[in-house]
């Protein structure tokens, strides 16, 4: 390959400034793919893609796969040869991006712009580590084992509630305006961009440690387990926020289990519950309006329910309230008429 079409260096992951939570995330779903991958929202110049750059070359194959916008499902999943198939009873498949991601990263820039079908496929593949194609009574599944990175603009449209939460975990970036985070941002890059070959050399160490980091965090994985006490605290945290179903608190388990192995700890603690909770809730919490919502229609419906019923009943119902009682009249001096009073004591 010569110098002009060789793939530019990627800029180091230990080099990332100001992007703790999303290095934290990516290197979680690193060490688990079956967490099911990083959605990462953000405007535009955020170091997205650069971040997904520089986490596939910490992995064993080092594969970074970019799904482009557009892309069929056959290219996403794969083909079969049916006419193959019926001549001869062989299986010819055509390997597709899945196949090709096996090992690596998967990006896909503007997820929230793909069809629901094709996300759907990525987030099966993503959460099982395999890819099955079927045709016509014809199946072949491969192995499909990668770190699923999905980005979006949140201007540019939102990804469907359904959607979004499969993805395991979820990081929200922000433009920078602390002043000096970003000019250390701004020098970095561009002493990137004027020597990559020196800079890389100069962050070679901490890849090499991230690299070991990895390696030795996978292998911990099998060890490590989940006492009575974790599993409590995940399920306070996800109650709390109001979530659907129970993949919250499967993911939430696995993060957790990710950063202890991540650490050499001996054991997944509550402690590490609440490092990877918010990664794990940001797309699934309940937002106060809906909550206001529910107990809003909730408490209509009592209210249409108390209304036929007895007074005792309805008054039972409404916590805190008296029913009016009448009073006498009351002759006040130097007055001639008299004021009824017929109130209501609360």
């Amino acid at each position: 390959m010569s110098e002009a079409n060789a793939p530019r260096a990627a800029f180091p992951f230990s080099a990332l400034i100001g992007q703790a939570p999303l290095q934290q995330a990516l290197l979680l779903a690193a060490v688990d793919p079956g967490i099911g991958g990083v959605l990462v929202s953000g405007p535009r110049g955020t170091a997205k893609s650069t971040a997904a750059r520089a986490l596939a070359e910490l992995l064993p194959e080092g594969q970074f796969v970019t799904l482009p916008l557009g892309a069929s499902e056959d290219r996403l999943i794969g083909t079969l040869d049916i006419e193959s198939a019926l001549r001869d009873a062989s299986v010819r498949f055509s390997p597709g991006l899945l196949a090709k991601a096996h090992r690596g990263v998967l990006y896909v820039d503007e997820v929230n712009l793909l069809p629901d079908g094709l996300v759907d496929a990525l987030l099966d593949a993503a959460s099982s580590g395999v890819n099955t194609v079927e045709r016509d009574g014809v199946s072949h599944t491969h192995d499909a084992s990668f770190v699923l990175i999905g980005t979006m603009n949140p201007e540019e449209g939102e990804l469907r509630p359904q959607l979004t939460d499969r993805f395991g975990l979820m990081v929200a970036l922000e433009n920078c305006f602390e002043a000096q985070t970003r000019q250390a941002i701004v020098k970095a890059r561009l002493a990137f961009d004027l020597d990559p070959v020196a800079f890389r050399a100069s962050h070679a160490a901490e890849q090499e440690t991230h690299v070991a980091r990895l390696h030795d965090a996978r292998a911990a994985l099998p060890r490590l387990a989940f006492d009575d006490q974790v599993h409590a605290h995940v399920s306070a945290l996800c109650i709390a926020a109001g979530v659907d179903g129970l993949r919250a608190d499967l993911v939430m388990l696995r993060a957790a289990r990710a950063l202890a192995a991540l650490e050499q700890a001996d054991a997944v603690t509550a402690a590490h519950v609440d490092r990877v909770a918010a990664s794990v809730l940001l797309h699934r919490r309940r937002t106060h309006d809906d909550a206001a919502s529910r107990t809003h229609d909730a408490g209509s419906s009592s209210q249409q329910d108390a209304s036929s019923q007895p007074e005792s009943a309805a008054t039972d119902s409404d916590h805190g309230y008296l029913p009016p009682e009448p009073t006498g009249i009351v002759r006040v001096a130097g007055v001639k008429s008299v004021i009824p009073l017929d109130i209501k004591k609360r």
